[in-house]
């Protein structure tokens, strides 16, 4: 368990960091992936059980694809989103 809080730490501070150089395309993109990953997490936690970074990694996957599905995304802003989604898996290896 302590992998995956330093799993989620490292998310929250690469969002915190990208504030700091980021475009605003680049801003609107980390914001709402962050929405993204904070609804994954906060569903896992809610469920009072074990979970590893796969799981969120998972969730974020599975809302992200929905969203998209559902139009919220413009092409641009979905390759953005795609972009920093990678980087931020990244962070759990």
């Amino acid at each position: 368990m302590q992998q995956t809080e330093q799993f989620i730490q490292a998310i929250s501070q690469y969002f915190d960091q990208s504030v700091a150089t980021a475009s605003d395309d680049e801003l609107f993109a980390a914001g709402y992936l962050r929405g993204h990953v904070d609804l994954g997490v906060g569903r896992l936690q809610l469920a009072e059980q074990p979970f590893v970074a796969a799981d969120i990694i998972s969730l974020v996957d599975e809302s992200l694809a929905s969203a998209i599905a559902g139009g919220e995304l413009s092409e641009a802003d979905e390759q953005l989103v795609r972009q920093i989604w990678k980087q931020v898996q990244a962070l759990s290896a």
